[in-house]
């Protein structure tokens, strides 16, 4: 209980320091203009007259791709410029409990910007009748990959104290894992590569899953994806910044 204690007074305090600055308020509104914009202009959701959540869900990745570098970009980063980050560490609270309420305060701030999104839901009701089952399916699948995101994003601000360089790193991974399974790079692999070879790039893809439960298919194969994603990069999170603090 003590240890889940400290953990939620990081998270809080990460929280709550989204909120105190401009960037929160700039993030979630970036956000909702360039869905808005995508699902409703770019996608033509009207003039398509079928009243599903496809087109929404399909830019979230790429929005992601920009936003949740630029919200985590100062998670450690920021830290490690202004020296607190040895003010936290001499705090009664392991390096554990610090990693994971600073990630879980980044994909609660991220999942409440989803979470706004909700008015298209409804507008996609009042105009037909969506499956809600493969809405929900999607939000879920969405907050996975943010979740995803933001522990990538994570790693990314902890190798470094200028948050430019974070930002750059946090979106180059991202866009890595986003097309590893695209058919054009699985297609330039597989003139030259084994089909074993193909298959293991494809599989560090985040899209197929996204895409799966995009289509309202919920499967603990994909759920389990993202959660090894986001465990194996809180894990080198805790290697770089132990490193760091011992050098």
């Amino acid at each position: 209980m003590d240890s889940l204690r400290v953990s939620m007074a990081v998270f809080k305090r990460e929280l709550r320091s989204y909120f105190e600055s401009p960037v929160a308020y700039v993030f979630i509104v970036a956000f909702l203009l360039l869905t808005g914009f995508l699902t409703f202009s770019v996608t033509q959701f009207y003039e398509r007259g079928v009243a599903d959540l496809q087109p929404f869900f399909f830019w979230h990745p790429w929005v992601y791709l920009l936003l949740i570098p630029a919200a985590t970009m100062g998670l450690w980063a920021e830290e490690r410029r202004s020296g607190t980050i040895e003010l936290l560490l001499t705090m009664p609270v392991t390096m554990t409990q610090a990693i994971m309420g600073k990630f879980l305060a980044a994909w609660l701030f991220i999942t409440l910007a989803i979470a706004l999104t909700l008015p298209v839901v409804f507008t996609t009701g009042y105009l037909g009748d969506p499956d809600l089952g493969v809405a929900f399916s999607g939000y879920l699948g969405s907050a996975l990959l943010a979740g995803a995101c933001v522990a990538i994003g994570m790693l990314a601000s902890s190798t470094t104290r200028s948050q430019v360089i974070a930002f750059v790193v946090s979106l180059i991974v991202c866009l890595v894992l986003l097309l590893a399974g695209w058919p054009p790079v699985t297609g330039f692999f597989v003139r030259w590569a084994p089909t074993w070879l193909v298959d293991a790039i494809a599989a560090f893809s985040l899209m197929p899953h996204f895409e799966s439960m995009q289509r309202g298919v919920v499967d603990l194969a994909d759920i389990g994806y993202y959660v090894s994603v986001i465990v194996f990069m809180l894990f080198a999170t805790h290697l770089v910044i132990n490193n760091r603090k011992s050098a």
